[in-house]
């Protein structure tokens, strides 16, 4: 929880802060609270669809609590953001973990 304080501290002085936002929702996760690491995620990536890491995360959480169809569905729109963005990568994260989700 000490993290969490942390990052919550540092996010009222900037919270549109994407890579704050993604640490602390990395944080939920790892205490098992998904549904506010899910959240966090989604709004990480509704503000800025760029922030190709996130979509990773997101698309592992609903994977864990049995979300198939949108963790599908994260990982495509993942994939595409990082063609777009050049991030071969990343690209290959994504797309081992989509694949693997299918098999």
């Amino acid at each position: 929880m000490e993290h969490i304080e942390k990052l919550r501290e540092f996010l009222k002085s900037n919270p549109t802060d994407s890579f704050l936002q993604h640490a602390l929702a990395l944080e939920y996760s790892k205490i098992g609270d998904d549904s506010t690491a899910r959240e966090l995620f989604e709004k990480i990536l509704t503000n800025e669809p760029t922030y190709i890491g996130s979509y990773y995360h997101l698309a592992k959480l609903l994977e864990r609590i049995g979300d198939n169809e949108s963790a599908i569905q994260w990982y495509e729109k993942g994939m595409e953001a990082a063609k777009k963005a050049g991030d071969n990568h990343a690209l290959r994260e994504l797309t081992s973990a989509y694949e693997e989700l299918l098999n």
